[in-house]
């Protein structure tokens, strides 16, 4: 397999092409306390050719730290050995994988899933159930907040810090991966939560959405609560904080998220760096954006260094969520409020000047209502140049409408700059350009999802088709100057 790494704000390959990658998140939320020896997934050959068939090329695999680690310093190499087969496997069928450890609400011992017991310190508060959505913790949570802050804190257990428990899982797995072909990168924390800070962002988006309610011009507060007694319009009361609206609403949680993401994220990410560099260069890491930049708070993380030297290979992997998202109402998920979330991960992908890969976005409901949706999406992370990793795979996805709409031209591997891309599903219409600087003595390569009925390019191409399906690759060789290629499905 061809070696990633970045270049500015792309992915490039060993020979200097320019990289894009589409795939799915498949993460295991097991709680295994130790006595399991196989993430729950069925890696097959099967699975592999109706991936690529897809046009798939990544994926986000993530498990839980209490899977890695169920007792401090012991690491279950069983299930190592499982995730070494996985990559092998993946490597076979030319498939990239980043490696995610995953929490939401930091640790099943305060009714969330993570981090071991032994490393959950919640210093005996009580943990509440959620009641309503599964991510109330986050919002309300004593003993979800005191955990976060011990872990932030670097609190010791048998006189070692969770940080460094930490770092040295990071080290361990970087050891035990390091020379595997399809290893793309490491993603040390999924969705990492201020702690008490950030239930205190909970409470002031509360006020602020009622200040806001009450007195802000924008709102027709008529047609809201008429939508709100509404039983069959309730589900557009949402509708009535859009874009600027939101940003007003979201804004007031930018002092705290700026303090954590300066003072206890960046210095995360650069500890867990430099443990995976005092064992490998191999592997890009990854910055991911807190949990409630999810919503659209600006992210304010540095770029990661390594002993005070900015380290080479690194992207930005931000998530995104409309309101919507977990509720039968994700049909009415918003355009705007999306737009607007994604507009301040392009702002922060400028500023630290790395590759994105979307890390999580999407959602999921009965029926084909949110399809345009996704699609809004779509357009937003070709205009941008992104790669991403779709939340989330389950069985039987692969063959759903779901990855229909996916499905779409793409190019995989482009011997030049990007300089423009983008699908039209309505007329079937795929163009690139790009600026090639000097002779390859590779192709640039495009994923068609379907019959090709016609190609427009000034290099010479051939067309390879995947086996069992529709399905091709587009291989087009060209010399130095501007190019644009269309294809017509």
């Amino acid at each position: 397999m061809d070696k990633i790494s970045t270049k500015n704000k792309a992915f490039v390959d060993n020979y200097g092409r320019e990289r894009m990658f589409r795939g799915f998140n498949i993460v295991d939320k097991t709680d295994y306390d130790g006595g399991k020896d196989k993430l729950n997934f069925n890696f097959d050959d099967a699975f592999f050719n109706r991936y690529k068939q897809r046009g798939f090329n990544i994926l986000r695999l993530g498990f839980f730290w209490d899977a890695i680690e169920p007792q401090p310093g012991k690491y279950n190499e069983p299930l190592l050995d499982d995730i070494d087969r996985i990559l092998d496997k993946c490597a076979e069928h030319g498939i990239f994988v980043y490696l995610d450890i995953h929490q939401d609400c930091y640790s099943s011992a305060v009714y969330g899933g993570g981090a071991p017991a032994w490393a959950t310190m919640n210093d005996g508060i009580k943990p509440r159930k959620a009641k309503f959505v599964w991510a109330e913790g986050y919002f309300i949570s004593r003993a979800v907040h005191r955990a976060f802050d011990n872990f932030w804190e670097n609190k010791e257990h048998k006189g070692k810090g969770l940080l460094d428990y930490y770092a040295d899982m990071w080290a361990h797995m970087a050891e035990r991966f390091k020379d595997k072909p399809a290893l793309f990168g490491f993603d040390f924390l999924n969705e990492p939560y201020p702690g008490k800070d950030g239930g205190k962002v909970f409470r002031k988006l509360i006020f602020k959405l009622i200040r806001v309610t009450l007195f802000d011009r924008g709102i027709k507060r008529g047609k809201l609560i008429g939508d709100f007694l509404n039983k069959k319009r309730r589900p557009l009361v949402l509708n009535h904080y859009e874009g600027e609206i939101f940003k007003k609403i979201t804004s007031v949680g930018y002092p705290l998220i700026k303090k954590f993401d300066l003072e206890r994220y960046s210095p995360f990410l650069n500890k867990m760096t430099e443990a995976v560099r005092s064992v490998t260069d191999n592997g890009i890491v990854f910055m991911d954006n807190s949990y409630w930049s999810n919503i659209g708070i600006p992210c304010s993380n540095l770029p990661i260094e390594v002993n005070g030297e900015r380290e080479p290979n690194q992207c930005f992997q931000p998530h995104g969520y409309d309101l919507m998202v977990d509720t039968p109402a994700y049909k009415y998920a918003n355009n705007s409020r999306a737009g607007v979330i994604f507009a301040e991960h392009k702002r922060t992908q400028d500023r630290l000047n790395v590759p994105v890969m979307v890390g999580e976005w999407g959602g999921g409901g009965e029926g084909t209502e949110w399809f345009p949706h996704v699609e809004f999406l779509l357009e937003t992370f070709e205009g941008n140049k992104w790669s991403y990793t779709y939340w989330q795979y389950f069985n039987g996805v692969l063959d759903a409408p779901l990855s229909d709409l996916l499905d779409r031209p793409y190019p995989e591997a482009v011997t030049g700059e990007i300089k423009k891309l983008g699908f039209s599903a309505s007329t079937g219409e795929f163009e690139l350009n790009y600026e090639q600087d000097r002779e390859f003595v590779v192709p640039t390569v495009i994923y068609v999802p379907d019959k090709i009925k016609k190609v427009e390019t000034a290099g010479e191409y051939e067309v390879q088709p995947i086996d069992g399906s529709d399905s091709c690759k587009l291989i087009i060789k060209t010399g130095i100057g501007s190019h644009t290629v269309r294809v017509s499905i």
